[in-house]
Parts: structure tokens; C-alpha cells; sequence
């Protein structure tokens, strides 16, 4: 149940009902739906908080400016503005070159310090709008000021060249990629500002050549086309630094929604940047939005330096909307451009491996490792390969390239559980199985899934007493994982704790389908017969 904004009046009414439909949509996951209705709602009854907070939200979400910046209004009137909502106004008042507003609003940024280590840098944006520019200053002594640096760099880079000085930004150019967690973005971004400026060797200089991604720049560049778009405005510079936040909080549990909201802002001020517009539809993904993102996605030209790095996230936004055929088809289009990277192989793995073609997995995960040398090859592309082998029924092949990945990376517990639950299951090298499960255990203790391992491991091999409580320990890590409370219902059963494991496969069953679920509830009718043995 949801709680009415305000008491209803008859006045009231037609708003109420329009906020109704917008929560009742809203719970639904229908978007659209519920950014009218609160459209609605608010133009109904403007003086309603609880319409004003709702609709600001979703006006964010939806990426709907007009609705985030008239409920944000209403919400400062009455003091209860989110602190993001400083950011919303602040790149308001930078798109209309309105700077006096724009300090006050830095300013009250800092004091209420959630975007404090912003505040330098979009100091320095400001004073090159007024014309008296002033490199971005970061006090070593402010708390924040690790986080400040992160972004100074690359903002000193554009400030620099906004200031048509293509030389002089070169070493800040260094220093922003290399901090850059993954700069292919920022690379197209810096291109384009010499290639604007007529510096054709810096600009191809920041593109490998030989890469898909920065294919169609590098031959624009070539033929002495570039980019038309001049040098960043004060609100674009805003706009790339809320996107880059937005971006990195994004990576963080429980932040996507937060980082869609910063992201929108960020669009809102520079609604023409196609980089800002693949980063939406990233978050948008991961927010569960995908009909939203691939709408984003969809909206990135072809003849748009940042069309690739949109058609990759386009693939992840139609695989999470459902659209499994369509992605998969994009998926091996983009895998078989000249130049693919390795993330482009393992985005069309992992979708094979969804609709169970582990061959053709097995292979894209083998081709993302074509781009190393053998004894350089990243254990995770070994990890995804061996587990694409394994569950295509190649086992003898899988172990070799799982056993590589643990050579390689002898201190990963994902790696040695995989391997080591692998060979417990088909009662291989138990004893060997129990050591890597022994170690992958003492570095993740708490992880339930290796938990598991390590004490169905110790059942395979003889100790149900010993595995016991490991396997209690699991379950209470993954209280609704249906392996788990089946192999826990086994142990317990082989130790005499008989109405326990009866308990224990119960909830296995609550869980399970197909084979698994007629297995329990056999066991759970006659007990555990060795036909009835968890595999």
C-alpha cells in the first residue's frame, strides 16, 4: 500500500488519482506510464511535496528535464531538495550561462558535502565562461581531495584545449589516461578536441589503430574530416564530470539508481554528447531500465565516433529487455568486425553460453584470447573457456585450461573452487579436489557457494560428520540456493539427523525444478537411497 501526498480533497482528487496511477505503474516497472501520470499529478496539485519528490525522481530516471527541474523547484522551495538536486540546478544554471548562480550553487554544493570535491573543479569551468580562467586547485589538506584528483587531470586537459592550446594540454592528456579506468571514451573525447583544432598527430595519436572501437574516428581524422563540435563549454565540462561520477558510483552495490539520476544531469547539460548518452544507457541496464537503454543506445548514429561503444552497450540492453535473437545476432556482428576486442568476444560468449551453445561459447572466449601472448593471457578469459568446455561436456579439455587458469592465478578462489568442485563432481582426484577447495576456502571464508564445495567435497570423500557444519555455514549464506540445502539434506541424513536433512531437502524443493525437484521429493518420501544421491 502506498500513502496519499496530502488529505484528499475534492479539488485534490483529479491529482490524487493521477498520482495513484503513476505509483500503481510506477510498482510495475512501466516507466512511461508512471513519468506521465506524475507529470500529470504534479500539474494537478503543485503544491504536493510527495508529488514534487516522486515526479523529481522519475523526471531523472526517465531523463524527462522539464519534469526533474519543475519538481526540484518546488522541492528547494520547501527545503527538502536532494543533494543531487544541486547538481540538476547547478548544470542549469551553467547551460544558460547564468555564473553568478552557478557559484552560489557551488558553494552551497560544498557545504552540504556530498559533491564537495567536485567544487574546485567546477570553479575553474566557471571562471573560463567569465573569462578570467583559473586552473582548479586541490587543497591537499580536504578530506576528499584523493577523489578530487581523479577527475583534475582530465579536466585540466579540456580546460587547456578550450583554450586553443592543443601542446600544452598533451601532458595533462597523459596523466587523465592514465588514471582512466577505461579510457576508450575519453580517448574519442580528447581526439576530437585537437582534431577540431587542427592537430591531426594528437588526435590519431590517442587511437591504437587496428581497433574497432576507434575505427570510424581514426579514418574521419585521416581524411581530414574530424569533428565538427568546437571546444567544451563551461556546461559540457560539467556535464563530462557528472558523467564520469555518475560512471564510477555505478560501480558500487546499491548505487545504480543514483548513478542513472547523475547521469540524466549530466545529459540534461549537454544533451548533444553521444559518450554521455552510451554511459545512460549502461546504467540505464543496469537499473533495470533495459527499454530505456536501448532507446538511448539506438539514438547514437552510425557516422558518430561513439556508435561502437553504443552497439556494445545496445547488445547488454536488448539481452536484459529480452530480446535474446536480437542481441545475439548484434553480438556476432560486432564480434566479427575487423578489430573486435577481447570484451566483444566475451560479451557473445556469455550470451551463448545463456542459450546453452557451450561450443560456440567456448570458442568466442578462445578468440577474446587471441590478443595476448600465451603465457600472458588474463585467467578470467581461461576461467569463462574452461567453464564453457565443461558444461558442453568437454571435461578433459575444460581441466587443462582450468588447471592453465590456476597456474596462472594460484590465489584466486574462483578459480581454484571451479576446478576443484569440478573434479568432487565426477569423483576425480578428490584428495587434490579437497586441497584446492581447502585453500580457495582460507581466502573466501565466507563465501557461500565455495562453502559449499569444500564440504560436499568432504562428503565425497568419506567425512559427512566433517561436512556438516561447513555445509550448515553455506546454507546460511544461501538460504534459497537449491544445491546447497540438497547437500546439506545429505549429510545430515548420512549422520543420523534424519528429520533435519527431511527439513533440509524440503527447502530444496521450494527451490528446484525438473530432475533435482523429483530427486527430493523421492528422498524426502523414502530417504536417501544411493539412486537418490545428490551428483
Amino acid at each position: 500500500m502506498f500513502a496519499a501526498p496530502a488529505t484528499a480533497s475534492v479539488d485534490t482528487l483529479p491529482a490524487l488519482n493521477a498520482y495513484a496511477r503513476a505509483r500503481l505503474a510506477d510498482s510495475e516497472g512501466a516507466l512511461g506510464v508512471a513519468v506521465k501520470s506524475y507529470r500529470t499529478a504534479l500539474e494537478l496539485d503543485p503544491s504536493s511535496s510527495e508529488i514534487a519528490r516522486r515526479s523529481y525522481f522519475q523526471g531523472l530516471e526517465s531523463g524527462d528535464k522539464a519534469l526533474a527541474l519543475r519538481s526540484a523547484e518546488l522541492l528547494d522551495a520547501e527545503a527538502i531538495l536532494p543533494r543531487d538536486g544541486t547538481l540538476l540546478r547547478l548544470g542549469d544554471a551553467l547551460v544558460r550561462k547564468d555564473w553568478a548562480v552557478a557559484h552560489r550553487l557551488v558553494t552551497r554544493m560544498e557545504g552540504e558535502g556530498n559533491f564537495a570535491f567536485l567544487g574546485p573543479i567546477l570553479t575553474s569551468w566557471i571562471s573560463l565562461g567569465e573569462g578570467r580562467y583559473a586552473v582548479p586547485v586541490i587543497d591537499p589538506k580536504d578530506r576528499f581531495a584523493t577523489l578530487a584528483r581523479r577527475y583534475v587531470d582530465e579536466h585540466l586537459a579540456f580546460q587547456t584545449l578550450a583554450q586553443r592550446n592543443p601542446q600544452e594540454a598533451v601532458p595533462a592528456v597523459a596523466r587523465a589516461l592514465a588514471a582512466a579506468a577505461d579510457g576508450a571514451g575519453l580517448r574519442l573525447a580528447l581526439a576530437a578536441q585537437f582534431a577540431a583544432l587542427g592537430d591531426r598527430a594528437n588526435a590519431l595519436a590517442l587511437l591504437p589503430d587496428g581497433q574497432a572501437i576507434f575505427a570510424q574516428a581514426r579514418a574521419d581524422i585521416a581524411r581530414g574530416k574530424g569533428r565538427k563540435a568546437g571546444v567544451l563549454t563551461p556546461a559540457e565540462g560539467f556535464a563530462r564530470l557528472v558523467a564520469r561520477l555518475a560512471s564510477d558510483i555505478s560501480t558500487q552495490e546499491d548505487s545504480a539508481a543514483l548513478g542513472v539520476r547523475l547521469a540524466r544531469i549530466a545529459s540534461f547539460a549537454d544533451p548533444g554528447n553521444a559518450e554521455i548518452r552510451v554511459i545512460v544507457a549502461r546504467l540505464l541496464t543496469l537499473a533495470s531500465y533495459p527499454a530505456f537503454a536501448v532507446a538511448e543506445a539506438q539514438a547514437v548514429p552510425p557516422d558518430n565516433w561513439h556508435h561502437a561503444m553504443a552497439q556494445d552497450e545496445l547488445v547488454d540492453a536488448l539481452a536484459a529487455a529480452g530480446e535474446q535473437p536480437q542481441a545475439l545476432a548484434l553480438a556476432r556482428s560486432l564480434a566479427a568486425t575487423p578489430g573486435a576486442d577481447a570484451q566483444r568476444q566475451i560479451r557473445l560468449g556469455r550470451l551463448l553460453s545463456e542459450e546453452k551453445d557451450f561450443a560456440g561459447a567456448a570458442a568466442a572466449f578462445k578468440a577474446a584470447q587471441a590478443g595476448f601472448a600465451p603465457d600472458a593471457i588474463p585467467w578470467p578469459l581461461l576461467l569463462f573457456e574452461g567453464s564453457a568446455l565443461e558444461q558442453g561436456g568437454r571435461w578433459e579439455e575444460a581441466r587443462a585450461v582450468l588447471e592453465r587458469a590456476a597456474k596462472i592465478a594460484p590465489d584466486e578462489p574462483v578459480v581454484l573452487n571451479y576446478l576443484g568442485y569440478a573434479q568432487v563432481e565426477r569423483r576425480q582426484n578428490v584428495e587434490a579436489a579437497l586441497a584446492l577447495l581447502r585453500k580457495a576456502s582460507a581466502l573466501k571464508p565466507l563465501d557461500a557457494s565455495i562453502s559449499d564445495s569444500l564440504g560436499w567435497a568432504q562428503f565425497v570423500a568419506g567425512d559427512a560428520r566433517g561436512a556438516v557444519p561447513v555445509l550448515e555455514q553455506a546454507v546460511i549464506g544461501a538460504p534459497d540456493d537449491a544445491t546447497v540445502n540438497e547437500h546439506l539434506g545429505d549429510a545430515l541424513w548420512s549422520v543420523g539427523r534424519r528429520y533435519e536433512a527431511r527439513y533440509a531437502w524440503s527447502a530444496a524443493a521450494t527451490f528446484a525444478e525438473g530432475e533435482r525437484a523429483e530427486r527430493l521429493a523421492a528422498k524426502t518420501r523414502e530417504g536417501l537411497k544411493p539412486e537418490y544421491a545428490a551428483p
